[in-house]
């Protein structure tokens, strides 16, 4: 038996060197992917969903929006649960519940249950969220930046390759397809995760509703936390207009693609998305303001090619696909620049300075979704553009007054360093 911190493990998927076994650390990935990608598949179908339930556009965005209600809800009121509960069994109890609310959305009806059963899916899915640090808890000191960015892989690849996912499946079975197929996904997850995940308890010292008053407290108390979440929602907002309103003009008479054709965009946005790992190099190096500033006029500079890329044809098209990689290479270079620094403000509340930017982070994308709902109807692509760089436009702002009025990375007091604590591992 070894011991470390606060807790016991059971580990049976873990390796002989003190971290999750190769295919523990795969089956982890590929749960972060499919739990989180569930969040997205509705964006390139919104058009087909739309006319199968009789849905104007207006109602039929609103699917993106209460997704990301929900998981921000869940990064705010759930995730804290793995301080207090048995982590193996808080996992597994969230993918299945995804699954149970994935068939909801792929049955409904009518708006009322696809909304539902859309908002639950999204509360359950940061199941994602909670993998994540479990995996981090597992490894060995040594290797914790190689797991945790293994599994961060696995959830970024499922956000980028959902849209491309879902357009061909729906292009196969229709769009409920889509959401039966991840509910099996997802139960058949829940089964792997009990069978080969350890148990893990922690005890973090403090009741429910104690811990999620700390969390909260951490906007009051951090500068930067506020500023960074600020940020983050802002340039979060703009990658959910984009998301939520290009399947509208894909699919419309500029360009009249098919939705496996939209879901392929995915693709697109991932090759900017995986080049913004260069800005986390960067950020490594103490450069994490100047990625902001640079990816923040990056973010602005897109909007001016996306709008460029609405009127359908070769040049348009070309546009539009540069202004998606701009725009996914300068959203990812800001949220890590974000972490780099948020994290480094008190190591023995990282975990609630996670739950707190992260809640802000889909707030952000949970408002853009709800915009390009009304600026759809009234102003089209024009309009959904000029949102798009009004907000970029205000994420300069806050980084131009993040320069000109800078605070330490501590929030101007000094802060004991506090090593992380492990649980104890029993072997």
């Amino acid at each position: 038996m070894r011991t470390v911190g606060t807790g016991t493990v059971d580990a049976p998927g873990a390796s002989g060197t003190g971290g999750p076994g190769r295919g523990t650390l795969l089956l982890m990935s590929v749960a972060a992917g499919l739990s989180v990608a569930g969040n997205y598949f509705a964006q390139p179908l919104l058009d087909v969903i739309g006319r199968d339930l009789g849905l104007p556009s207006a109602t039929a965005a609103l699917v993106v929006t209460v997704a990301q209600i929900g998981y921000g809800l869940g990064l705010l009121l759930l995730v804290p649960l793995g301080d207090l509960l048995e982590r193996r069994r808080l996992a597994v109890t969230l993918c299945a519940a995804t699954a149970v609310f994935l068939t909801v959305t792929a049955s409904a009806p009518n708006a009322a249950l696809l909304l539902t059963g859309t908002a639950l899916t999204g509360l359950a899915s940061v199941a994602a969220q909670v993998v994540v640090p479990f995996a981090a808890t597992l490894a060995a000191p040594a290797e914790r930046g190689r797991t945790v960015g293994t599994v961060m892989t696995g959830l970024l690849l499922g956000i980028l390759l959902a849209r491309t996912a879902s357009g061909l499946l729906a292009q196969l079975g229709g769009w409920r397809t889509v959401y039966w197929v991840n509910a099996a996904l997802m139960l058949l997850m829940a089964v792997l995760l009990r069978l080969r995940l350890p148990a893990l308890r922690t005890t973090a010292g403090l009741r429910y509703p104690a811990l999620l008053r700390s969390t909260l407290a951490l906007f009051a108390q951090e500068p930067v936390l506020r500023r960074r979440a600020l940020l983050g929602a802002l340039s979060f907002a703009g990658f959910s207009v984009l998301w939520t309103a290009v399947a509208f003009l894909l699919s419309g008479p500029s360009y009249g693609w098919q939705e496996s054709t939209i879901g392929l965009l995915g693709l697109v946005g991932a090759a900017g998305s995986l080049s913004a790992s260069a800005g986390g190099r960067l950020a490594d190096r103490g450069l994490a303001h100047h990625v902001t500033g640079a990816a923040a006029l990056l973010l602005l500079g897109s909007w001016g090619l996306l709008a460029a890329g609405g009127t359908g044809g070769a040049w348009s098209l070309a546009a539009l696909l540069a202004g998606v990689v701009v725009l996914d290479l300068a959203v990812q270079a800001i949220h890590v620049s974000n972490q780099s620094l948020v994290y480094g403000v008190r190591p023995d509340a990282r975990n609630r300075l996670n739950s707190a930017y992260m809640t802000s982070y889909f707030v952000g994308g949970a408002v853009g979704s709800a915009l390009t709902s009304a600026v759809w109807s009234a102003g089209g692509w024009r309009g959904v553009c000029l949102v798009g760089a009004v907000l970029a436009a205000a994420a300069v702002g806050v980084w131009v007054h993040d320069r000109l009025r800078p605070v330490p990375s501590d929030g101007g007091r000094t802060v004991a360093a506090t090593p992380e604590l492990r649980p104890a591992v029993t072997r």
